[in-house]
């Protein structure tokens, strides 16, 4: 396709919508609900994060071979297994948050089974159809500028959908959130089936489609910085409200602005960073915004009890900063398939790099958490020995993260010699 226009960016990019909605309760309030709301510690809860979030990462590169198989059948069949792993989905993310349904939640035991079984059902239904979605973009090509407009349309979108979910809990309660993200995943899914339509692709040859990413030194190099970045990204997200309750001690009628000022200004900045684009390019771009997210960050680790408001600069700065996290990694990546040749194997490019987003977030959580815990802290702590191990943990640790990420960056990506020329498919047929 030529062009990629407003209509073009809605119909494609707002199943993005609810695929983030349903990814901040997952990632941000869940571990938070079970805590306090079951008594569940924190240590055992984050042994079970980290044991389903690894299980649902080892299958996506084999979801992104299946997506691959789909995309060169044809859309219709795509958008059919969208259909599917919506359902799966929705089932899962709603008995996720009202495991009373199953088990009784005072037997932690049964309940922490309960948990492990429910979020591998809705991992297994956000990453069929987030890969699916995610490969469907990077099939319809075009050139730096447009690659950026097509992730910037779906990230956008996912950014309303987060802001959305920032606040609905608090102010409608978790049936209403259930509700309303059921209502947008059909939508979304809807308007899907009206997207630009990608170029139909070569079938995979089904002995090196799945491996054929890290095969390719360009992606290894991109994948690295992704996962260093992406840790020091996940981290801070698993710990935020455990910092805002306790540390910043605010009023829980702030959670939503601290949240919802986040993903609002970070919805905001992807035109200004699309711009940004055009002078500096997409990976110095990054690195900037890197570099401002360890200067926030740096500053929230002097925060303590009675610094809400200047919490809320924090939360604006940093969502500006995240605003590059969420479209410039991915476009770089459809300009390596596109530069690569690889667009009939973009969903195991897309496997594997939501195999990397989620080691990232498993282990935050598997080991933040656990670490925490060992430290002393435990939610509504006051011991001041206990709130610095919070406070670490929060802001240092990402920092330093960040920074080896952005030194990557440099030496990896802007400072590395030319690519090699991709390796060549074997001239097997596909059976």
């Amino acid at each position: 396709m030529s062009t990629f226009g407003p209509l073009a960016g809605v119909r494609y990019g707002l199943l993005g919508l609810p695929l983030a909605f349903v990814a901040l309760p997952l990632y941000v309030l869940l571990p938070n609900h079970y805590a306090r709301a079951f008594g569940v510690p924190l240590a055992t809860l984050g042994a079970v994060l980290l044991g389903a979030r690894l299980l649902d990462a080892l299958i996506d590169p084999l979801l992104g071979r299946l997506s691959d198989r789909l995309h060169a059948r044809s859309a219709q069949a795509v958008l059919g297994f969208g259909a599917v792993a919506a359902g799966v989905l929705l089932l899962g993310f709603g008995l996720l948050f009202f495991p009373q349904l199953l088990v009784d939640p005072a037997r932690h035991g049964a309940l922490l089974v309960a948990a492990a079984v429910l979020l591998a059902l809705t991992y297994a239904g956000y990453s069929m159809l987030s890969i699916a979605h995610q490969s469907w973009g990077a099939m319809l090509g075009g050139d730096a500028s447009q690659r950026s407009r097509i992730v910037g349309w779906r990230e956008g979108m996912g950014l309303v959908g987060v802001v959305l979910a920032s606040v609905v809990p608090t102010l409608a309660g978790l049936p209403a959130m259930v509700a309303l993200f059921g209502v947008l995943l059909v939508v979304g899914w809807v308007f899907w089936t009206q997207a630009p339509r990608p170029v139909r692709a070569a079938a995979p040859h089904a002995s090196m489609d799945l491996r054929l990413p890290l095969r390719r030194a360009p992606f290894r190099r991109l994948l690295a910085v992704f996962v260093l970045n992406g840790i020091a990204s996940a981290v801070p997200a698993t710990l935020v409200l455990f910092f805002v309750q306790d540390r910043l001690r605010a009023p829980a009628a702030m959670e939503p602005a601290f949240l919802g000022l986040y993903f609002v200004v970070a919805a905001a900045s992807i035109p200004a960073w699309l711009r940004i684009v055009r002078r500096w390019g997409l990976a110095r771009s990054w690195l900037g915004g890197m570099s401002m997210s360890v200067a926030v960050f740096a500053w929230a680790g002097a925060m303590g009890a009675g610094d809400a408001v200047p919490f809320l600069v924090v939360c604006a700065l940093s969502g500006f900063a995240i605003g590059s996290d969420l479209v410039l990694p991915s476009a770089l990546l459809a300009g390596i398939i596109a530069e690569a040749g690889d667009q009939p194997h973009a969903g195991a490019y897309f496997g594997w790099w939501n195999f990397a987003t989620k080691l990232n977030l498993a282990l935050a959580a598997g080991l933040a958490l656990p670490l925490l815990g060992l430290a002393g802290y435990v939610p509504g702590a006051r011991d001041a020995s206990a709130l610095q191990a919070l406070s670490l943990a929060y802001c240092l640790l990402p920092c330093v993260l960040k920074v080896i990420a952005g030194v990557a960056l440099w030496a990896l990506v802007i400072r590395s010699p030319a690519s090699a020329p991709p390796v060549p498919l074997p001239a097997k047929a596909a059976p």
